[in-house]
């Protein structure tokens, strides 16, 4: 490693804090993760995507395995100090590493090509934390890729990144699509559209989930558009049993992946 960072006001230390903001992500075509979970899964299956690891003394000597795979790779591995570190960042507690990382590139086109059997398509998911906890969930459930509307919240943003808990390095996770295009798309690809909604006249055990199929998830509070749940095959509800209103996108989004998991691997 080189020696150490410790200057706060550094132009490094300022580039690495301004991943924080959309604008610069788009520019430069990187991001940031934190975190020991994060960084370990990045290295681990995008070595080639990760440019800088920054990590404190303390972390350096907890995660050996981290620094011995980054290095392996060839990533330029820096020592900072815990006050650079808490300024490069934007969570208060980063457990002393975060990577700079170039933006992950896949294509709806490679993802078909693939014949998918189980995909997630976020029309218009604005929460950071709900769209990381669905990347999250189709990695656990084994889904093929996820795929995320123009409209939504950019999926390299810092908090969307920490809630996918490092399942963003896992699978395909596709962006920046137009909804009425990519619905052509995954019919042409004999994919089958179910449409998740509270509205919905099927529930979710009584649907077929054994063929290629893609949730579709809308927006945290008005749910679906009309037009996008329309031209859905099936729209589907998960039953309340209970007294809940409702469930969350992310608890939504999780139950009917692990439903499609489970027609699909027994």
């Amino acid at each position: 490693m080189s020696t150490p960072l410790t200057n706060v006001r550094s132009d490094r230390v300022k580039a690495v804090r301004a991943l924080s903001r959309r604008s610069v992500r788009d520019k430069t075509g990187r991001f940031l993760a934190e975190g020991p979970q994060a960084v370990r899964e990045a290295v681990t299956h995008h070595p080639a995507a990760v440019v800088d690891l920054y990590l404190t003394r303390d972390a350096a000597t907890r995660h050996t395995d981290i620094v011995d795979v980054a290095s392996a790779a060839g990533v330029h591995v820096h020592e900072v100090s815990d006050e650079v570190l808490a300024a490069m960042c934007e969570t208060q507690a980063p457990q002393g590493l975060a990577a700079v990382c170039r933006v992950l590139t896949a294509s709806l086109t490679e993802v078909l090509a693939a014949r998918p059997r189980l995909l997630v398509l976020l029309t218009n998911v604005r929460d950071p934390g709900n769209a990381g906890t669905v990347i999250r969930g189709a990695d656990a459930a084994g889904a093929d890729a996820v795929l995320v509307s123009d409209a939504s919240v950019d999926v390299y943003a810092p908090k969307v990144v920490r809630s996918t808990a490092g399942s963003l390095f896992h699978l395909p996770v596709v962006t920046g699509l137009a909804i009425d295009p990519t619905i052509a798309e995954l019919r042409d690809a004999g994919i089958r559209l179910l449409a998740a909604d509270g509205a919905g006249t099927v529930l979710l055990p009584e649907c077929d989930l054994s063929s290629p199929h893609a949730w579709v998830m809308g927006n945290e509070a008005w749910g679906l558009e009309p037009e996008t749940r329309s031209r859905c095959d099936e729209v589907v509800r998960v039953p309340i049993y209970g007294r809940a209103e409702s469930l969350n996108l992310a608890m939504a989004a999780t139950v009917c992946l692990y439903a499609s998991a489970s027609a699909q691997n027994h």
